[in-house]
């Protein structure tokens, strides 16, 4: 007897009339925001807990994936968590360009939110 998958799947239409799918798995706790459906040929983990699905010829983002999704939710004292994107510098600088820009414009930053952090010289 195969165990049954404790997926919960839903989609959201937005006022432009983009559909974003979500795919939310309760056992492994991950969330997929499917943005548009297709085969990624490039795939970038911008944090140890937030990967990149994208198209990197048509440069658009196919999905995020948020691994340990109800971790990555849980407020700090001060606010919302803030995860480093160090992975990024290790990124050619044309695919670092194409992935800063596919996550600071829509549909991606709807749903991540993306900051700089520079040190003040002591």
């Amino acid at each position: 007897m195969a165990e049954e998958m404790n997926i919960h799947k839903t989609d959201i239409t937005f006022e432009d009339g983009h559909t974003i799918h979500f795919m939310y798995d309760q056992d492994s706790d991950d969330l997929e925001i499917v943005f548009e459906r297709g085969r990624a040929n490039c795939t970038v983990e911008l944090t140890e807990h937030i990967i990149l699905r994208l198209d990197r010829e048509r440069k658009i983002a196919l999905s995020l994936i948020l691994v340990g999704f109800s971790s990555l939710t849980q407020p700090t004292e001060v606010g919302p968590r803030s995860f480093p994107m160090a992975s990024l510098d290790h990124l050619s600088a044309d695919l670092r360009q194409t992935v800063f820009k596919i996550i600071t414009t829509p549909p991606v930053n709807r749903f991540l939110k993306v900051s700089c952090f520079t040190p003040t010289p002591a």
